[in-house]
């Protein structure tokens, strides 16, 4: 809880996150991942060798470029109704997220400098499918069906909580009335189809200000993700933008269709991936977290990096 009241992207400072982690585990590290659930990779010893291996290249990119390391436990899938289907208790998946906060905990104190504070940042998902739902919850149940994770990072010591792959206005409120519940800063992260629209048909400006409006502008910050530059650039004009500060999209201009039936790793170009951050960099006036997501690594993460870095 270091940052919890002073998050340093708030204050201007330049931040990375890490890429897709899912993805690298199960194309590049051959980790099979029932559910997509990250945390399961944790329950081996080789497993945990590659995710902390996979951290500390991004820590490394961190301490290099000067920026701070948003550092993301992997529970995107470790909320109640997929542990179920992972056959785990409650709490089972209580000490799921009181270990990946105290292991992240342990790399802030071995990296951490100045010039780079690294943000304990806990993740949660959809309670449904990160593309296409088939159960759409009301804000009250979000707020309920989310409580328990924000609680227990707020118990163990995160700094922040993030909503991520958000496909629908509703779970996003229920996230941050949660979040604000239990005094935890939050970040609203919504993925787009092609076309620059949610999943759920509506347009990215009218989803924040429908969260603005039912939390009294409780999230810190909104972000885009599991998305292409080229499905969302074209909608970043308006006032609203000023409320987007973190990016992480995906390496491959594939739709989630595309994806969800892809059978080979789409990784795309890093370099041109760090030329369109580049680019939206210039649109978005209080960008500051920028990493990535399906398809990207540490590559695209360290390309992103230096396109955005202001040349002497």
């Amino acid at each position: 809880m270091k940052y919890r009241n002073a998050l340093p992207q708030m204050a201007g400072k330049q931040m990375i996150t890490d890429g897709g982690l899912e993805t690298t585990l199960i194309f590049h590290d051959v980790i099979d991942l029932p559910l997509f659930a990250a945390f399961k990779a944790l329950e081996t010893e080789s497993g945990m060798a590659m995710m902390e291996a996979y951290m500390n290249r991004f820590a490394d990119i961190a301490l290099k470029a000067q920026r701070g390391f948003i550092m993301d436990t992997p529970t995107w899938r470790a909320s109640a109704r997929w542990a179920s289907e992972l056959g785990m208790s409650h709490s089972d998946l209580e000490a799921v997220h009181r270990e990946t906060v105290a292991t992240l905990t342990k790399m802030r104190r071995r990296f951490e400098t100045l010039q780079s504070p690294f943000v304990i940042n806990g993740v949660i998902g959809p309670q449904d499918d990160g593309y296409a739902p088939t159960r759409v919850l009301t804000a009250a149940e979000a707020e309920t069906y989310h409580a328990a994770q924000v609680k227990w990072f707020a118990a163990f010591g995160a700094d922040m909580v993030s909503a991520m792959t958000m496909t629908y206005a509703d779970e996003a409120i229920g996230i941050a009335s949660a979040a604000k519940s239990h005094g935890m800063p939050v970040a609203i992260a919504f993925t787009v189809e092609t076309d620059g629209r949610l999943p759920s048909g509506q347009n990215l400006a009218e989803a924040i200000q429908e969260v603005d409006a039912a939390t009294d502008g409780y999230p810190a910050y909104y972000m885009i993700n599991c998305a292409h530059p080229d499905h969302f650039a074209h909608v970043m004009q308006g006032d609203w933008i000023k409320r987007i500060m973190g990016l992480r999209a995906n390496a491959s201009r594939m739709s989630h269709a595309e994806l969800d039936a892809a059978e080979m790793l789409d990784d795309g170009n890093p370099h041109e991936l760090g030329q369109l951050y580049a680019g939206l960099s210039a649109l978005l006036p209080n960008l500051t977290v920028m990493g990535g997501c399906c398809g990207t690594d540490h590559r695209h993460v360290a390309a992103i990096c230096e396109a955005t870095t202001a040349k002497p």
